[in-house]
């Protein structure tokens, strides 16, 4: 492999291109997303979204339907809000989006990440994984699907796990 050390890409899990997470802190125990290295942001998918003040905090409110064309399940979800910014899509849309910071678990690691929220209905997947929670954290192999297994790192029937490199 070119460009990283054995040592650094040791410490690195491999996943696919897409791959299943959770977002615990938001109670999405389960939600497939697209692990995309040509988008620097990470996005969810996030409908209902309203932004209120709690105690001089700037919070936000939004539903998720983690299960892509069904809205049989819904989270509620409580988060504060970071940042606002305006995000343009691949195909050039520009949106003014509003920024949380939760944790994330994939194949059992943790760590915490900055989510844009946003419509992504008409969109192939309901959660975009991007570069900046990526770095220094996964490697990606673009012909694999989900190589970490469940989000909570167990293995489900069907997955893959990905040969040692």
């Amino acid at each position: 492999m070119v460009g990283v050390s054995g040592a650094r890409s040791r410490s690195r899990l491999w996943v696919g291109w897409r791959e299943w997470v959770a977002l615990p802190t938001l109670g999405v125990a389960r939600i497939k997303a697209k692990v995309d290295t040509g988008a620097a942001t990470s996005a969810l998918h996030a409908i209902h979204v309203r932004r209120y003040r709690d105690n001089g905090t700037d919070r936000v409110s939004f539903e998720v339907h983690p299960v892509q064309r069904c809205t049989g399940t819904t989270v509620h979800c409580l988060a504060d809000v970071v940042a606002e910014r305006v995000v343009t899509s691949s195909t050039g849309h520009r949106e003014r989006r509003l920024v949380i910071r939760t944790p994330v678990l994939i194949a059992g690691r943790r760590w915490s990440i900055k989510l844009t929220l946003t419509n992504r209905d008409n969109m192939g997947f309901r959660m975009l994984l991007g570069r900046r929670a990526m770095k220094g954290r996964l490697l990606v192999d673009p012909g694999a699907s989900y190589l970490a297994g469940a989000a909570d790192g167990e293995f489900a029937a069907g997955s893959r796990r990905h040969r040692s490199r």
